[in-house]
């Protein structure tokens, strides 16, 4: 069973429920199979004496236990007449509204269910990122009200580097001991370094949706990998068609399968005269704020200066999109580019891509806004986040060549420290840090 950094969130949320009176729903959203639904079944079967499971699509007639008044007991009093084995047993019970897009009145009713804290109401859903007129789904019900102040919002990623460790087998503590190298600045013993590297690889090619690396790590067959993500991103293809409205579901399709090649030119910003000749945000604008707001991609956008608030300084108009899931990517890319990958043989801009998406994805992972700098056409930085009150810039080398860009940053702008992710080891010159990719995981 693979284990989540987000199931300590829940835990967290339910002793502030317990101990502070929170009165609060959690409300969890991410894309499609990034495991919402088997972590909160986990964790009422886990933390509670009664699991009670409520799923819209697989119970529509459930629906009807919400209309009319919102007043908890009415609706306890409802459910009951569907769900006749129903225990409510006060403070160890936990409903879980799944699918909650599908019933308006559910989302309305979750201000009242909030301050019964008797019981504890987490809820999530498909594609809950989009707003309410973004979504062409039939099924979908616009709520009488949001419960703005009631909902506590938690977004589920799929696995990053250190749970795709956990689920190979490595433990905390020997996490934290390749850590003690990260702090000290001291080089990885050579063995030790080649094996981390050959396991971000891995995580690169297999990537961290649930389904695939619980396939992975049972069969270590990487034709079965293939498979799963094949059925992935035809279920993603599928949402987009169900979803997206009137002709955005082309525009957006076109915009998606656009991503990895324009990933892998030498001017990678995305362009939305690559997606069609001559075409600009008036006509493609909407469709990657679709693919955005579904969690399908992370945006990085450009700044005019690297000060925070770096959101204050954006240039909307220049951006890079990647994939949520770099394992998607690399299938996307083909079975011989994993096979590269895997190898170490990979060559030209594809290289390139494929390290600064996964450096993106687990960034976002790690609760990071993304962002790069690139003021002239001799200068670009992959990414700027904001940590420890200033700006850190983070320079993504395939390789360990020079890094121009990076010094003159470290000049210009003085901070107080800059990491080089490189395919080498760790060495600190100035405040410059330059460390392995995989060692993304302590920044």
């Amino acid at each position: 069973m693979l284990k989540r950094k987000a199931y300590e969130e829940l835990l967290n949320w339910k002793k502030r429920r317990n101990e502070q009176g929170l009165k609060e729903v959690l409300l969890i959203n991410g894309a499609r199979q990034v495991g919402k639904s088997f972590i909160v079944s986990q964790f009422g079967a886990n933390e509670y004496e009664s699991f009670i499971n409520i799923d819209f699509i697989k119970r529509p007639e459930l629906k009807e236990a919400f209309k009319g008044s919102k007043e908890p007991e009415q609706i306890y009093n409802q459910l009951s007449i569907y769900l006749p084995n129903m225990r409510l047993i006060p403070y160890k019970t936990l409903f879980f509204l799944d699918e909650i897009q599908n019933c308006g009145d559910a989302r309305t009713a979750l201000k009242f269910l909030a301050c019964d804290l008797r019981f504890d109401f987490i809820a999530s859903g498909s594609l809950l990122g989009l707003e309410y007129d973004e979504d062409d789904d039939e099924n979908v019900e616009v709520p009488e009200s949001i419960p703005v102040g009631y909902e506590e919002h938690l977004t589920m990623h799929s696995l990053d580097f250190e749970e795709f460790l956990w689920a190979k087998g490595y433990k905390k503590d020997q996490i934290n001991y390749l850590k003690t190298f990260f702090d000290s600045g001291e080089k990885v013993p050579d063995g030790m370094n080649n094996l981390f590297e050959s396991l971000f690889r891995e995580y690169m090619v297999v990537g961290g949706m649930p389904e695939v690396v619980s396939v992975y790590t049972k069969t270590n067959n990487y034709n079965d990998v293939f498979r799963v993500q094949n059925k992935i991103l035809k279920d993603y293809q599928s949402d987009i068609s169900k979803h997206a409205k009137g002709e955005q579901k082309i525009k957006v399709k076109k915009c998606y399968d656009s991503i990895p090649k324009q990933l892998a030119k030498d001017f990678n910003r995305f362009q939305y005269s690559f997606v069609e000749k001559n075409q600009t945000s008036r006509k493609y604008g909407g469709s990657m704020k679709w693919l955005k707001d579904s969690q399908l991609i992370n945006i990085c956008y450009n700044v005019s200066e690297p000060h925070i608030p770096l959101m204050a300084n954006e240039i909307t108009t220049q951006f890079k999109a990647y994939f949520n899931d770099t394992g998607l990517l690399t299938q996307m890319y083909g079975r011989e580019t994993k096979k590269a990958i895997l190898n170490n043989t990979i060559k030209g801009n594809v290289k390139g891509a494929v390290y600064e998406n996964v450096i993106s994805e687990l960034l976002v992972k790690k609760g990071y806004t993304l962002h790069y700098y690139k003021p002239n056409d001799d200068n670009e930085l992959e990414f700027l986040i904001e940590k420890d009150e200033e700006v850190v810039p983070i320079e993504v080398k395939a390789g360990n060549t020079a890094s121009i860009s990076l010094n003159r940053f470290i000049d210009n702008f003085n901070p107080n420290k800059a990491f080089k992710l490189i395919n080498g080891n760790v060495s600190i010159s100035g405040k410059k840090i330059s460390i392995p990719h995989y060692m993304i995981l302590f920044i």
